[in-house]
Formats: structure tokens, sequence, C-alpha cells
């Protein structure tokens, strides 16, 4: 017989907005209260949600160093910690990009190892309802209908920060960090993990229903504290427990939404061609300009004029790749400049809905919005739900928002996210 879960299951952290969000959403529409805080909240305003059961913390570490991480992610995962969770999960994109210099997966899972006192890591980065598959160590994603290995996709092999050049998931961390790492196959005995996790790491392939729920039942019968992975960790758990999705209404029609994108998916490109063509006001930011701190009132006075007709709007620093400007060392500049327009648009204007695309957008809108908690709402598409922002601030306390990742979503997703 199986043993009951405990009150607190889970704590995580999401080395960007977007990430954090998919978590959240993988967990609560199992039915599980939880909340994604934006930053360590205190204790009175952690208190509002002492009944949850699984608590997470956004981060940034996706665009940060190894010297960052070393500041910043022991703290975090120190206070993860205290929640008193079963297991603390270092959540990172289904995609796995990330360098030794940027977004350091390995340099992340061994400061979590010591922070928690693991003697192993678990790596589960498949999760085939977001067509992302790991076969005999090897990722795969799909895109367009076709699956690519990850060092053949489209975007993910030519991505502008951190390319992937290696699919095997045991090569590309080990490239990140010290100690063997090794590989819970598709044909390996379950009975073999005893002697795989004497390694730093054990990566498990996770291709299908089945092997997802057997990843999720080794996890955490071997009661290790802290795993590493794409959402698909939470998906192999709620497979094991025997956790399906609960059924949730759609969302409610908005009459105007605003969209702030900051990133450089052909998928998002798609999604700001579609809207275009259905209404709304498309608004091209000049992300050299703001980069600079330059153009920020002219993008916020075009937003408020069309918004004052009645149009929704995309605010957007990039149609896709092609259309990216080199930002050399300047892109966190971009993101909190974008995030500042946001802000004083929805500070002008009485929309109660937006949508903020792209990862490093997303840390800094929502910081800059006052946002400290998200709860969940209901699904739009998977990765990407809408959620109940939690703020001191009354204008900010309620709103509705989306922080989407940049591959998330079909073509018409901004029309979708309306009601419309």
């Amino acid at each position: 017989m199986r043993e009951p879960l405990p009150e607190r299951i889970l704590a995580w952290y999401g080395d960007d907005f977007t990430g954090s969000t998919d978590v959240l959403e993988a967990v609560a529409s199992r039915g599980f209260e939880a909340v994604l805080f934006l930053e360590q909240p205190d204790e009175a305003f952690f208190a509002r949600f002492a009944g949850y059961r699984a608590f997470g913390l956004a981060g940034s570490s996706r665009s940060e160093s190894p010297e960052w991480m070393d500041a910043h992610l022991p703290p975090a995962f120190t206070w993860l910690r205290s929640t008193g969770a079963a297991l603390c999960h270092y959540k990172v994109c289904s995609t796995f990009d990330s360098s030794p210099r940027v977004g350091s997966i390995g340099r992340a899972l061994e400061i979590g190892r010591r922070v928690f006192a693991a003697p192993w890591v678990p790596v589960i980065v498949g999760a085939p309802s977001l067509k992302r598959y790991v076969v005999f160590g090897n990722l795969f994603a799909a895109v367009d209908g076709r699956t690519y290995r990850i060092d053949r996709h489209p975007t993910m092999s030519r991505h502008p920060v951190t390319p992937m050049h290696e699919a095997d998931l045991r090569l590309h961390l080990g490239a990140q960090m010290n100690g063997r790492i090794e590989l819970m196959d598709v044909l390996d005995p379950d009975a073999a993990l005893a002697a795989k996790s004497g390694a730093g790491a054990v990566v498990f392939d996770t291709c299908d229903e089945p092997t997802l729920a057997r990843a999720g039942r080794l996890v955490w019968e071997s009661k290790t504290p802290f795993v590493v992975g794409s959402s698909g960790v939470e998906y192999s758990l709620m497979a094991h427990w025997g956790r399906p999705a609960v059924p949730s209404p759609a969302p409610a029609k908005v009459d105007q939404l605003v969209v702030l994108s900051g990133s450089c998916s052909p998928v998002t490109a798609q999604q700001i061609e579609h809207a275009g063509k259905n209404g709304f006001a498309r608004i091209k930011l000049d992300a050299a300009g703001l980069a600079r701190g330059e153009g920020v009132e002219r993008a916020i006075g075009e937003a408020r004029e069309a918004l004052g007709r009645g149009a929704s709007v995309v605010l957007y620093s990039a149609a896709g790749p092609e259309d990216r400007v080199a930002l050399e060392g300047a892109r966190n500049a971009l993101a909190h400049e974008s995030g500042r327009v946001l802000t004083a648009v929805l500070d002008s204007v009485p929309v109660r809905r937006a949508i903020v695309a792209g990862g490093d957008t997303s840390s800094h809108a929502g910081r800059q919005l006052g946002i400290q908690a998200l709860t969940y709402i209901c699904p739009l598409a998977p990765g990407a739900p809408l959620c109940r922002a939690w703020s001191n601030q009354p204008a900010r306390d309620g709103i509705e928002i989306v922080f989407k990742g940049g591959q998330c979503g079909g073509p018409a997703f901004f029309s979708e996210v309306s009601g419309s």
C-alpha cells in the first residue's frame, strides 16, 4: 500500500519566470494548492499561504554566471529547505540550454547537492506532454509537428546565448560539473539504480507515460531531497501518484489585453503576426534604444493611444530570431526597460489581464509590476497557464497574467488568452 503524501510535498526554484509558472501549472492543475513567490517572502506574507502544499521561488539563474549562482543560490535553496517540503526541485527549461558560463545547470546541481546534503541528484528532463523526450540519454524536442535531436533543433541549436550543440545530456552536463554522471535508460531494470546512484547525478530516460511514471516512482521512493530537471519532474511524480489533471473552466473574456514580448522565438513571432491580423495593435520596441534607456516614453505613448481607441496591444522587441538585435552585455538592460514600459502602461489604463513572453523579460517585468506571488487560475497552453497575481499594491493585486516561454502556445495564443 502506498504511503500517504506529506502535507508539504514540493518546493522549487525556477531558473526563470516562465519555467517557474510551468511548475506551478503542473502541480496546481493536479489539485495541489501551490504558490509561486517572485522573491523570498517575509513571514507575514508567507503566512497567507501556510496551508499550501507546494512553494516555488522564481529566479533568473538561467541567464547568470556560475559566480552569481555561488552567491545567490545557497540562500535561496536554504529558504526552500526551511519550508519543510519533502523534495526540492531546481527547475530548468525542457530544452536544457545552458553552458559552463551562462545558466550552468551543472553548477546549480553541485550547489543544491551540497545545501541539501544529497548523496546523488536525479536529472529528469523529458516531458512528453510538452513534446520533449529523453531516449538513451539524448534529448529530443518537437516543433511544427517534427521532432528533432536538440543539437539539430532549428531554434535551440541556434539559441543566441546558449546554443545546444550536444544532445547527450551526460556530455552536456559533464562540461558544467565535476563527478560521474550515470544514465537510467529505458532498458535498465529498476534495481540498476542502486549502483548508479553512487554517481553525482543520474539522468533518467523519459520518453512516454510509462517511463515518466517509472522515473517519478524511483525518485520518490529513493527519498532524495533534491532533483534537477524540467517540469517533467512534476509530471513524473503526478504520474506515479496517479494524479490526473483537474478540469477547469476556460478564462473569462476580457475586452483588452496587453502583451509584452522579449522573445526571439519563431513561435512567438507567429503569435505576434496572428495578433496583428486579428485586431491587436503591434508596437515594435527599439531594442537598442531601450537597452540605453531611450525610447521608453515613446513606447508608452503609442500603447496608451492604441488602448484608448479600444485595441489590445502587443509590445515586442523582435519578431523571430532573424529580427533579433545583438546586444552584447545589455540583455538585462533591455528586459528591465521593457518591464518599465509595461508597468507604466498598466498604471494608466484599466486593463486587468496581460501576457509577458520571454524568460528574462518576465523576470524583470514581474518584479517591476510589484507582483509578490502567483497562483494558478486555469490552463491555456502547456507550460503557460493563466495566473492570479498577489501584491500588497491594490492596483496589482488580483490582475491576471501569463508568463510565457518563447516556444509555448499556438499561433492564436494571444487571442485565446483574451477569451476570444
